[in-house]
């Protein structure tokens, strides 16, 4: 009995599809890339005579966390230290200005929680300029 001989056909690889889906990555990876351009430039500031603002001259949201957790936003004691009132004060305070200076101050045996919270709630809202104040270590010579 005689097999007939099947002809070998050359094995290969096609890459066009290959070739596709790296363009595709490339053209992902130029599209979804941030530059970002620093310029140094020296630029001489005029003077003024002039007093810097008074903190009371500058609206910002104050909220003050003593140890016990009890948080006071702008001079007004909150009357629980749940999230969603002090969300609801922080609004009212804002007015909608999410732009305005977060300060948080705390009391150095405040438990964390606490600071976290309001920092969460600052985030949620959308404030950008949060601080938290500090205060100067005395020199260990003094």
């Amino acid at each position: 009995m005689k097999f007939k001989r099947q002809r070998s056909q050359e094995v290969g690889v096609d890459l066009t599809p290959l070739i596709d889906v790296v363009f595709l990555l490339l053209i992902f990876f130029m599209v979804s890339t941030t530059f970002t351009r620093e310029s140094h430039l020296q630029v001489e500031l005029p003077e003024a005579s002039g007093e810097p603002a008074s903190p009371a001259d500058v609206k910002q949201i104050d909220v003050v966390i003593n140890a016990e957790g009890q948080y006071i936003l702008n001079d007004r004691t909150l009357v629980n230290n749940r999230r969603e009132t002090l969300e609801k004060g922080v609004r009212e305070l804002a007015e909608g200005d999410s732009s305005l200076p977060f300060i948080i101050t705390a009391d150095a045996r405040t438990p964390h929680e606490f600071v976290v919270r309001a920092m969460d709630v600052a985030g949620r809202l959308g404030f950008a300029k949060l601080s938290i104040t500090t205060e100067r270590e005395s020199d260990a010579g003094e």
